[in-house]
Order: structure tokens, then sequence, then C-alpha cells
């Protein structure tokens, strides 16, 4: 699952130091009155780098301003450069003490690039450990599928993420014009964790796959799974702990399941040790037949 959209998330550290100046700018003006209780109307900034090529924009229907932090109403920031990226919010408060960060309301990060959208209903961003934090429900889609649940933490910088539970991603195993498109649907109770510059995923604690074309079923507690970084494809996954897996009528159980995308082959292991050829099925996912 590409999930670069999480590299967005550095930018709301922006979104505070930018803000900020703009109140120190507005203390200027108001001839060492007091803060408290300022208000810009129709808040817009724009940020230039050193060769004067826009870097960031940021729009508001208004920020108010108080001793303790910012307001602004109606967020709207763009980013530019090789992550361009777009981030809207109904609401959006500044700790002027600690820098830190609430967007709240419709909260949604869009990757312009890629395309890539994450949404939320609220999201808090800790400076000082730098982490993007929510207990509420994410939704993550881009072309390879779409990844739900409830609660995430994310390091921003290291293109990481933990969705805490209530995990289910739907993956598209295919090229998306490719007419015999396979979804492969992944739930688990979670956590799961995504590593964007590995490109893996892991999911934790009752894990389920279902390829949909088969209806072939993929229980475990753990499954890991890596990702071509080109095709996107699945390139490998590895299922450990009270492994069955469902086709039709047969059950089969192992201690361990490993896939290989290359050579679409499943090797089971444990008592008893299973290598199986499922090419009698049609499939292109994560049970796919040898040789197609």
């Amino acid at each position: 699952m590409n999930n670069k959209i999480l590299v967005s998330f550095l930018f709301v550290f922006v979104l505070c130091s930018v803000v900020c100046r703009a109140d120190e700018a507005t203390e200027s003006a108001s001839s060492g009155s007091s803060p408290s209780g300022q208000q810009l109307q129709g808040f817009n900034l724009n940020g230039y780098s050193n060769t004067g090529e826009k870097t960031w924009d940021i729009n508001g229907t208004k920020a108010d301003i108080s001793d303790a932090n910012i307001q602004i109403t109606n967020v709207d920031a763009n980013f530019y450069g090789k992550e361009q990226a777009n981030l809207t919010a109904d609401h959006g408060t500044i700790d002027k003490t600690n820098g830190n960060v609430n967007l709240k309301d419709n909260v949604v990060i869009t990757s312009k690039d890629r395309g890539t959208q994450m949404t939320t209903d609220t999201l808090d961003y800790n400076r000082n450990k730098d982490l993007v934090t929510t207990q509420d429900p994410v939704k993550i889609v881009d072309d390879q599928g779409v990844v739900t649940g409830q609660g995430m933490t994310a390091h921003p910088n290291l293109r990481k993420t933990k969705i805490n539970k209530h995990v289910k991603a739907v993956v598209n195993t295919n090229e998306k014009d490719d007419p015999d498109n396979q979804v492969i649907t992944i739930t688990s109770d979670g956590p799961m964790q995504m590593d964007q510059a590995k490109m893996y995923a892991v999911f934790i604690d009752h894990v389920i796959a279902v390829e949909a074309s088969t209806g072939r079923e993929l229980h475990s507690d753990k499954m890991e799974i890596w990702f071509n970084a080109a095709t996107k494809h699945i390139k490998k996954a590895i299922c450990t702990g009270n492994v069955k897996v469902i086709q039709g009528p047969d059950v089969s159980y192992a201690d361990q399941m490993v896939y290989e995308g290359d050579t679409q082959v499943l090797t089971m292991t444990g008592r008893p040790k299973i290598v199986f050829d499922t090419g009698s099925t049609k499939g292109n996912g994560m049970f796919q037949p040898l040789g197609k």
C-alpha cells in the first residue's frame, strides 16, 4: 500500500511556524498593546525559498489570537516542491507555549502528485515528540486501495504510521485498468503498522485475508507483507501463528505460511508441512496460481 501521504504531516509543523510569524507581525503592528483578542480576517500567508520560489501558502477565514493560542477557521494550506500536498480542516488551534497543533472537523490531507488522501475527524501534532495522533476513525485512499481503522500514530519524518485497531485494508494487486483486477481484503483487530520506505506492512491479532475472485481465506495471528516498489504488487507475505487456509471444503493448518510473489507459491510449515499449487483456480493476488 502506497502511503506517501504520511510525509505531508511534516507540514503541520510548518503551519505552526507560519502562524506564529503572523502573531508576531500583529503584535508589532499593535504598538505595544496586549495581543489578547486580536483577530486577522481573511487570513492569508505565503512562504518562499531562498531562491524566491513559492514553497507554501496558508489561507483561512480568520485567525483569533489570544495569550495562550491561535485559532484558525477554515484552514486551507498548500505545499509545493517534491511533495506537493493540500491540508484542510474546519478548525485549527496552535498552542503558543509548546507549538503543538490541533486540527478538527473534516481534516483532509491530499497528495497532489499521487492523489493519495487521508481523512479523519481530529489530528494532533506534538512538536517535541514529532508525532501526529488521533483517536478517531482514519481513512487512507490511493490507487492501490483503501485502509481504514480506529486511531493512528505516525512518525512523519520516518514515513511510518500505526493504525491502532479495527483495521481493514482493501488492496488491488493488479494494475487498475486490468480487466482481471484482483482484490484482497485484509482485516485485523490491530494494530497495523506501515513503513513506506521499506514498502512493508504488518497486521497483528486475528488477521483474515480474503481473495475476492475465489473466496479463499487465510487466517493467522500475524501477517507481514512486502510490496514491489515499482508495481505495488505483493512481493512476499509471511503469516505466523495459528495459520489456516480455507479453499472451499478444504482446510489446511500450519504454524507458518510464506507466499513468494515471483513464483506464486504458498509454502506452509509446521505439522504438517504443505506446499501446494493453486493453479486449478483463477486468482491474481496473494493466492494466485502458478505460472499465471
